[in-house]
């Protein structure tokens, strides 16, 4: 009974200990303990880990943070950056129907796809440049886009909704002058770039407006005078931004660094910036970093091996791990699960 009581003490203790920040397996007498995400890798019935959406070798994958492909959701085409709606159902992505040498010569289709890879829909004809999708995080679950204005060689934002044909999106900013949609706010401003007309060229919040003529309140941070602010994103609280940046005015694709910094939507600031990856400014890729673990963590992708892999770079900790696990695949564009960039 002595011996009984003990094994119950000590199953108590496990089980307590699991509860604050570990996976406890006993068997045959044998206690063993690893980290929450070695759990998640390990038995039937561990909770389930981070999980984001990202590109391999031009299919889309939803995937736990760290482990190897299973089914791609998409197969036959050539798919690129996939945003994960907020309310955790759906992706937006776009599908690249005719290449070209100059990315923005591209013709592009912007569909929706459920993520179990059921309930394919186009929002846009393909005959156009399409790119970047994301939602608004308003409630109302709405996908929005950039497309490009060939006459100027700009951008437009454009919106549709989610069950709509192509055809029916309509334009949030006006042809004359680019805009770029990055990042949305809960109360339905949308972090653009613009060369706007009239206020000069920065980042704005942008407010849209029914008469098409959407309201631009300027936001400062320090290195707008430097350079360009490139493929931002704005953490689920909305207190943290992370964003690539690019020194000068002249656009290339290698050679961002990227960082994070504290936001705040009511005085419209960004502050506190910290490079985290590439600060040497590399002629390398590094692109695309989004929220993941909620403000814990942001992953990205680097071509630093010569080939895309994802990362992840932890706030608490400043370290950084690769976590795609095929090191001849081709991995770019992660998006945090239910996190609308």
């Amino acid at each position: 009974m002595k011996t009984l009581n003990k094994q119950l003490d000590r199953r108590e203790f496990l089980k307590t200990a699991a509860q604050a920040a570990a996976a406890v397996t006993v068997s045959a007498g044998v206690v063993s303990v690893t980290t929450p995400f070695a759990a998640r890798a390990g038995a039937p019935g561990a909770p389930r880990g981070p999980r984001i959406s990202y590109y391999c070798n031009g299919e889309i994958h939803v995937n736990e943070v760290g482990q190897p492909e299973g089914k791609p959701l998409t197969t036959g085409h050539w798919d690129f950056k996939p945003s994960w709606s907020k309310t955790g159902n759906m992706l937006v992505c776009f599908r690249r129907l005719k290449d070209d040498p100059i990315t923005v010569n591209w013709k592009s289709v912007i569909f929706i796809i459920n993520t179990d890879g059921t309930g394919f829909h186009q929002l846009s004809d393909g005959t156009l440049t399409d790119f970047n999708p994301t939602w608004t995080r308003d409630g109302l679950n709405t996908p929005i886009w950039n497309r490009k204005n060939n006459k100027t060689g700009g951008f437009i934002v454009m919106q549709s909704k989610v069950g709509n044909e192509p055809g029916q999106e309509i334009a949030l900013t006006e042809a004359r002058y680019h805009n770029w949609a990055h990042s949305c706010l809960t109360d339905g401003r949308i972090l653009v770039g613009s060369a706007h007309p009239t206020l000069g060229r920065g980042v704005f919040l942008m407010t849209r407006r029914d008469d098409g003529k959407p309201l631009y309140e300027r936001v400062q941070w320090e290195l707008n005078a430097k350079g360009q602010m490139h493929r931002a994103s704005i953490s689920p609280s909305e207190k943290k931004i992370c964003f690539e940046y690019l020194a000068g005015s002249k656009f290339t694709e290698p050679g961002h660094t990227l960082y994070i910094g504290d936001f705040d939507a009511q005085q419209r600031t960004i502050t506190n910036l910290k490079a985290f990856a590439n600060a040497a400014g590399k002629p390398i890729w590094y692109a695309y970093a989004r929220w993941i673990e909620g403000e814990a963590a942001v992953v990205y992708h680097s071509t630093e091996t010569g080939k895309g892999q994802l990362y992840v770079y932890r706030l608490d900790d400043g370290s950084t791990k690769r976590v795609s696990t095929n090191p001849a695949a081709d991995y770019r564009y992660p998006h945090g699960e239910a996190a609308p960039c």
